[in-house]
């Protein structure tokens, strides 16, 4: 598709300010977009690096949120969930895969005998790894086709959006 032609966004757009000349929709094609290359073009990538590990995304995320921790690379699983904004019984199942498969153990924490950590194993390491720099490698081939003001441009929007994201009650500035 060559810059200017027609995509399904767009023609969303224009189906709408069609059928609803009185509202300003030219929100709709800025977050249309975003969402559009988010779900179908970034998340692909993502998924299709880290299955060439035989693991899925959200193995990847518990493994790669264990290693970016540092060594020992534990952590408990109420925090584990909170750092994926995951229920701590959809942690729990990706837990036992991951375990099962020998990436991650449970041990007990050494300062509360009542609980546990989960910990990243040397497998689970490597695969992180691995899979971390397929991901990142991917993830570089995708964004080469910007100039460096376009990749500039683009992060400083998404910061803004992410700030805005903040408060989503759009009260920027009140306290």
């Amino acid at each position: 598709m060559s810059q200017g032609e027609p995509n399904v966004v767009d023609e969303i757009v224009e189906d709408w300010r069609r059928e609803r000349p009185d509202l300003e929709v030219s929100a709709l094609a800025t977050v249309g977009r975003l969402a559009f290359v988010a779900e179908n073009i970034v998340a692909p990538v993502g998924e299709r690096a880290v299955a060439r590990h035989g693991i899925a995304k959200g193995d990847f995320d518990v493994l790669a949120t264990l290693r970016r921790t540092g060594a020992p690379y534990a952590l408990s699983p109420s925090v584990l969930s909170a750092e994926l904004m995951m229920s701590r019984a959809g942690m729990t199942k990706r837990v036992d895969r991951l375990e099962e498969a020998g990436l991650v153990e449970r041990t007990l924490d050494a300062d509360d005998r009542r609980s546990f950590r989960i910990t990243l194993t040397a497998e689970g390491r490597r695969v992180a790894d691995a899979a971390l720099t397929d991901l990142a490698a991917d993830l570089s081939v995708l964004v080469s086709e910007l100039t460096d003001t376009e990749r500039d441009g683009l992060d400083r929007a998404l910061q803004a959006l992410l700030r805005v994201g903040r408060d989503p009650s759009g009260e920027r500035g009140a306290s």
